[in-house]
């Protein structure tokens, strides 16, 4: 005795508000549908009931054919209820719109929230999910980094190497531009104020305190959040969205291991070096504006420099630096891995990974600036 194959995919319409669906919505069943689906009209600004009770199968194929029309009319200004789907069915359905929506073949409306108060709470919850998100990519990284300095031979020192190139020494002109001129700056901004008490030596206290302690460590980490942060965002979030990462995983590799230990070592060398290299340039742009504006040598500079800025003050700039490395690196790998849809999902996290960055970045060292002050250094 032959099974009773299922009946092809039908849709009715009895009247403007209310569709009938039945019938196996699957890939042989709806070869038919296509003409009756453009048929399919509903009463503008109005309510329709889509009993969805009749259909006996449904695939990823009819799933997508049934979101498509759902979302049709929605566009045209009705709405519409699909009610007696089973469960299972329904569940396709909401996967399948998902996969539309982040693909940016269908846009389902938005949906507005019902209060500002309503908007609120679920902004706050994104926020906490995504920093309970990004504690646990730290504690996964900090676990991974443990085992590759347990067992060095892990580690790809290959990518260490291209990666202390790219973020550091391709760096190097914009982080010493930058730091020149903001040393020219400090120095030209603090020459009227000590011209006018006789105090045109202590520009060399003012540039070097300044430059050394906050300036360079903070405009360094700043350019290369918007730099390299931004790099590694785009770069992991490409290869989440084309299914790279799934692929690693699938070949046993780690990409904890591949992609982000490699990145956070190379910042963690370059970083401070470009702080290093950031503290000359801004000191020698303030001690050219020095000998312009108010006569002192760069003899008299550096002798004053000298006795102004102690080894501590040096060291806590240097010090800052590895901090903003580990934080620059994790927020761009993290937002990366975050990344969903297509080109648009990949724009939009790393634009996400620069803000938070550079935000991260000055409250660590607003942190540092209290605790410094508590410990008197």
């Amino acid at each position: 005795m032959n099974p009773v194959s299922p009946a092809p995919a039908a849709i009715a319409q009895p009247n403007p508000q209310e569709l009938a669906l039945s019938g196996s919505w699957t890939a042989r069943g709806i070869g038919t549908l296509q003409p009756r689906l453009a048929s399919v009209r509903a009463t503008a600004a109005g309510t329709t009931i889509a009993d969805g009770a009749g259909i006996e199968a449904l695939d990823t194929a009819g799933a997508w054919v049934l979101q498509k029309l759902l979302l049709r009319l929605r566009a045209e200004g009705t709405v519409v209820s699909l009610r007696g789907l089973r469960p299972e069915f329904a569940k396709l359905l909401d996967a399948v719109g998902e996969q539309q929506a982040g693909r940016g073949e269908i846009l389902a409306p938005a949906r507005v929230p019902a209060s500002a108060l309503e908007g609120l709470g679920r902004g706050a919850e994104a926020a906490f999910e995504q920093t309970v998100a990004l504690f646990g990519f730290v504690g996964e990284s900090a676990v991974a980094l443990a085992q590759s300095v347990a067992h060095p031979r892990r580690m790809r020192w290959r990518p260490v190497l291209y990666n202390i190139r790219s973020a550091g020494f391709d760096a190097l002109p914009i982080v010493g531009l930058l730091s020149f001129l903001l040393g020219v700056v400090v120095a030209y901004q603090g020459a009227d104020q000590l011209r006018q008490y006789g105090a045109n030596i202590f520009v060399a206290d003012l540039v070097g305190l300044s430059m050394l302690r906050e300036f360079a460590p903070l405009i360094t980490a700043i350019i290369i959040a918007g730099r390299s942060g931004s790099a590694y965002a785009a770069q992991i979030g490409t290869m989440s969205v084309t299914e790279e990462i799934d692929a690693m995983r699938t070949l046993g590799i780690a990409p904890l291991d591949m992609l982000v230990l490699p990145k956070i070592l190379a910042l963690l060398i370059a970083l401070p070096l470009l702080t290093l290299f950031a503290d000359v340039l801004g000191v020698f742009g303030g001690m050219i504006m020095a000998r312009a504006q108010l006569g002192v040598g760069y003899g008299e500079f550096l002798d004053r420099l000298v006795k102004a800025v102690s080894i501590t003050s040096y060291f806590i700039g240097i010090c800052k630096a590895p901090v903003f490395a580990a934080i620059i690196a994790v927020v761009g790998c993290f937002q990366g891995f975050r990344a969903k849809g297509g080109a648009d999902g990949v724009g939009r996290q790393t634009t996400r990974s620069v803000v938070q960055s550079i935000f991260l970045v000055i409250v660590a060292d607003a942190l540092f600036s209290v605790a410094f002050s508590a410990l008197d250094l």
